[in-house]
């Protein structure tokens, strides 16, 4: 039977951990378990075949973290021959076991950062994921199992290459902290709207956590997810024992919190590091019997960028039109120019005054319309963590967008029309999104609700073709100006009202056509816009930085109790005196999520005095170049920086403008208001702040001192340097000489260079729980040879608790971290 078929009837048990047992059976520090495959088959076999005794369904081939940049043709062993022995060593064990079970062909983190907040392009982890898939495929794996991933981004590059290169079934299982965060950022929430979107078959979370620590994470998991839930912890939290990983569950006490797990709604139960066949008998006998909680359908309506979920169907939700060429000619030129800061601009301001969905448009006809979207939205997604609406006619356009964008977009458009129906939504199907459906079809635009209602029901039969439910459109009813159709409105509300009452459906509408042609355009449109919220509007496609329009939405929100104690009214606009055609900055009582929001100390384009300077240009600029930072324009902080320089010591820019704005960031990120790629975009537009200082410091012959030299390192036998690699751009910023020893560094070389060059701190990262004991190995060197060096520790299998007993001096748990420990020591 079909192992999803199979979950739709019972509880299915996955295997436990595996680098511990491989340790426990031999392997080296340093070692590669993924060579084991080759070199001691019987081991392998043997780990799967107790795991398949102690009733495990599923077992998952020893490939994590095999791919062709630790496989190749420059390494002992090469791709090939190391995911061909996993699957067969697996399907030996089956065969010996003489029970029904699957083999997982397992995927995890390739270690490195995608562009643009790391090296590695999208496209280049789609092909070493598509390398895998292939092989593991074509061996006889009977599903891919992409587990302990952090970034939602490669997350999509493993999930595509998966379904690109196989028919099997794909699970995914995420790793969140404690907080219930991705390393990037994402949440429950965007994590399960992606990956539905994209159609995998199970979805949940593995490792980094013990089973108590996942039960409140379930809960938000469960409470959005209409797909069989996974959940493989980690037996508790680690701790070092005699050289050794400890974990602090055992099989009793770990089976019983998966008891409640399995209550709670999981479908598919195992474990991660730490835990062992016993774990998993003990859990399979407790379980065993428990009555599945059935998987139900959420039909929620929601879309999704890198890190928050916004759905659509409660409060209304503002999708910005100012990133769109249509009737703005400095936005063509920018087109032209290639002008990308001047559209980045349009996103950060739109957000700063409330816009939930930031539309792109980039269609011109003198561009690369296919080439510019994927850019476009690339860069935006580097700076704003609000989702985007993609919106183009041109079919490659939207296919170049969809494939690249982090999350689960809004897509315009789709219309009654066969051609674009059959066109879009195979587009929608292979990506996911929600797609906005205009109601028109091969005969124009009905005059009537009855006729767009009708187009409305046959776009939404012919998605159902497609498998795509009613919950993931959202249906444009179309408003034609009333200068020319005195009637439009009327049939636009209608068609509205119609389409929730009849359909039950969602909208969405472009409200400023309603006034074309006609002299004070806002007057109409904010009285337009709440006419149309009243009856039954779900999205406005709007300008959030007219003021009318946003006292209209929120206004409206408080009279239709949508806004509790007039929460967000209040923060707003308690003490505004501004007119009408004012300015509103979106302020600390909108309660938006994420970057800009309250704490990260962030004012928009358009408010007075945006840096909280006033008077002088030079104030001015420091405001900019503050701000600039904050939200990681690189061009626009090198010239605020330039322009300040002008006036201003090179070292008081630095000491009054660059550093407190990263300090703000910092303090952002550590309250979660900011999340890692606003963190390390901030870190880039300081950089090129820094740049421009040194050229400027450099001719009068200033210098700017080091406060102290650092190692880094990713411990012996360990190739996955993401941590290291944030922390070091981090701690380059805050004036520490990095000396990045790189990653797989044995502990004599670290020892060696700290006591050459009388190094006070270091460094050390490491992801696998089989490359810790080189951890501790490399800090009992260090206490021997130079027991003055500090030890910072890092990485996702380590705790405060592991890291004090390996002989850590202090254990960081994200980059902010770090570098508030350099400073304590060094600064």
């Amino acid at each position: 039977m079909n192992i999803v078929n199979e979950l739709e009837n019972r509880i299915v048990f996955c295997d436990g951990g595996m680098g511990s047992l491989l340790q426990a059976g031999g392997l080296q520090p340093g070692e590669l378990p993924g060579t084991w495959n080759v070199s001691h088959p019987e081991v392998l076999v043997k780990i799967h075949q107790e795991y398949l005794d102690a009733g495990a369904d599923i077992v998952t081939t020893n490939t994590f973290g095999v791919d062709g940049l630790k496989y190749n043709e420059h390494t002992e062993y090469q791709l090939e021959p190391v995911i061909g022995a996993a699957v067969r060593n697996a399907k030996e064990a089956i065969r010996r076991s003489g029970k029904q079970a699957w083999v997982a062909l397992d995927m995890g983190p390739t270690g490195k950062l995608l562009k643009p907040l790391g090296d590695l392009a999208f496209e280049e982890a789609y092909r070493l994921y598509s390398e895998v898939v292939t092989i593991g495929a074509r061996e006889g794996a009977d599903l891919v199992l992409i587990e302990t991933m952090s970034d939602s981004y490669e997350t999509k590059a493993a999930v595509l290459a998966a379904k690109e290169h196989c028919d099997l079934p794909v699970f995914v299982t995420v790793t969140f902290d404690e907080r219930g965060k991705l390393l990037t950022g994402g949440s429950p929430a965007s994590v399960v709207a992606m990956l539905e979107g994209l159609g995998v078959d199970a979805l949940g979370m593995n490792c980094g956590l013990g089973p108590l620590q996942m039960k409140e994470i379930l809960k938000d998991i469960l409470a959005v997810s209409s797909i069989p839930v996974i959940v493989n912890p980690n037996a508790g939290l680690p701790r070092s024992e005699d050289g050794k990983t400890v974990y602090d569950i055992d099989a009793e006490a770990f089976a019983e919190a998966m008891g409640d797990i399995v209550k709670m709604g999981a479908r598919m139960v195992g474990g991660c590091c730490g835990t062992t066949p016993e774990h998993i008998r003990r859990t399979v006998e407790l379980c065993r019997g428990l009555e599945p909680v059935p998987v139900t359908k959420k039909h929620r309506t929601v879309i999704s960028s890198f890190c928050q979920a916004v759905e659509i169907g409660g409060s209304p939700v503002i999708i910005g039109e100012r990133i769109n060429p249509t009737g703005k000619s400095k936005f063509k030129q920018a087109l032209r120019d290639h002008n990308l800061e001047y559209i980045l601009n349009e996103g950060v301001t739109q957000q700063d005054h409330g816009a939930h969905v930031l539309d792109v448009n980039v269609g011109l006809p003198e561009i690369d319309e296919p080439a510019m979207m994927e850019e476009v939205v690339r860069e935006l997604q580097s700076i704003i963590d609000l989702p985007l609406q993609l919106d183009t006619s041109d079919p490659e356009a939207m296919e170049r967008g969809l494939r690249v964008y982090n999350g689960k977009p809004l897509i315009n458009s789709v219309n009654g029309k066969e051609e674009s129906m059959r066109t879009v939504f195979p587009l929608v199907k292979k990506y996911g999104g929600v797609v906005v459906a205009l109601t028109l079809d091969e005969s124009g635009i009905p005059e009537t609700a009855k006729g767009r209602v009708r187009i409305a029901e046959k776009i939404y039969r012919t998605a159902a073709e497609y498998g795509i439910g009613p919950e993931d459109i959202l249906i444009d009813a179309l408003c034609l100006t009333v200068s020319s159709d005195s009637r439009g409105a009327l049939t636009t509300l209608e068609t509205l009202r119609r389409v929730r009452d009849e359909l039950h459906g969602k909208t969405v509408l472009g409200v400023s056509n309603i006034s074309f042609g006609l002299p004070q355009r806002e007057i109409i449109n904010a009285a337009f816009f709440t006419m149309a919220l009243q009856n039954g509007l779900s999205a406005a496609i709007i300008n959030p930085n007219s003021e009318a329009m946003m006292r209209a939405y929120y206004s409206f929100r408080v009279l239709s109790d949508l806004d509790p104690q007039c929460r967000d009214y209040i923060g707003i606009y308690s003490g505004q005196t501004a007119t009408l055609g004012a300015s509103a900055v979106k302020g600390a009582g909108a309660g938006r999520e994420g970057f800009g929001a309250a704490g990260s100390g962030v004012a928009g384009h358009g408010a007075a005095d945006a840096g909280g300077n006033a008077g002088s240009a030079d104030a001015g600029f420091g405001g900019l170049l503050g701000e600039s930072i904050e939200k990681g324009l690189k061009e626009q902080a090198a010239r605020a920086a330039a322009a300040l320089l002008e006036t201003r010591d090179a070292l008081d820019v630095i000491n009054e403008q660059v550093i407190p704005a990263l300090d703000r960031v910092g303090k952002g990120f550590e309250q979660g208001t900011m999340f890692l790629p606003q963190l390390l975009m901030s870190a880039e537009a300081a950089k090129a702040a820094f740049e421009i200082i040194k050229e400027r410091m450099q001719a009068s012959g200033q210098t700017r001192e080091k406060k102290g030299s650092i190692i880094l390192a990713t411990v012996k036998g360990d190739i996955h340097d993401i941590g290291k690699n944030i922390v070091k751009v981090l701690l380059e910023n805050y004036s520490y000489d990095v000396i990045d020893l790189g990653k797989d560094v044995p502990p004599e070389l670290i020892v060696q260079t700290a006591v050459e060059k009388k190094i006070r701190l270091v460094g050390l990262s490491a992801l696998m729980t089989t490359t810790v004991p080189g951890m501790e190995e490399t800090i009992r060197q260090l206490r021997e040879a130079s027991p003055e060096t500090k030890v910072m520790v890092g990485g996702a299998v380590l705790t405060k608790e592991y890291a004090e007993t390996m002989g850590a001096d202090r254990y960081c748990r994200d980059a902010m971290a770090s570098v508030n420990y350099a400073e304590e020591v060094l600064g």
